[in-house]
């Protein structure tokens, strides 16, 4: 299997998608971030700094939003929606974080949705921090994406 950011002498480059027919794409990840059941609660509303998980789905928006000025070879991409959820789960106990991207265009949008779900969980603990250090940001991944040449992809449990 050859990768699509690599021409044939192994030169990064970014991908022609010119060719392509404009589709609708979409793309849904997921992260999460764990912490103390005492920093939970904080999270939820006892935050010195304010409205930690408005905050970070604004935060989460934004990430989405400049993907392609983060990750070098992803292209600019007119995004029709994003929508971030973020979840307080005490079973975690932590903050369950899910991303929405949509466009309609020539390229899939799972690097937005990756992008929004890690820039929210930083955010998360960037506000947090001075309670917990030791919280963790774990398990980003694409659960599902439609739309493409590829087609639909699930994420296996």
């Amino acid at each position: 299997m050859s990768l699509t950011h690599f021409d044939s002498a192994g030169q990064a480059h970014m991908v022609d998608v010119s060719g392509k027919e404009e589709t609708a794409r979409e793309a849904v990840a997921t992260g999460c971030v764990t912490m103390s059941p005492e920093t939970l609660a904080l999270a939820q509303g006892g935050a010195a700094k304010g409205d930690v998980l408005g905050v970070a789905r604004l935060a989460g928006i934004m990430g989405a939003k400049r993907t392609s000025d983060l990750i070098p070879l992803c292209h600019p991409l007119p995004i029709a929606k994003v929508s971030l959820d973020l979840v307080p789960d005490p079973d975690l106990p932590g903050i369950r974080v899910t991303a929405t991207v949509r466009t309609t265009g020539r390229t899939g949008v799972e690097m937005e949705a990756l992008t929004a779900v890690s820039t929210a969980c930083l955010t998360i603990y960037d506000m947090l921090k001075a309670a917990e250090k030791g919280m963790r940001i774990e398990g980003i991944r694409l659960l599902r994406k439609e739309g493409g040449k590829s087609g639909p992809y699930e994420a296996q449990p």
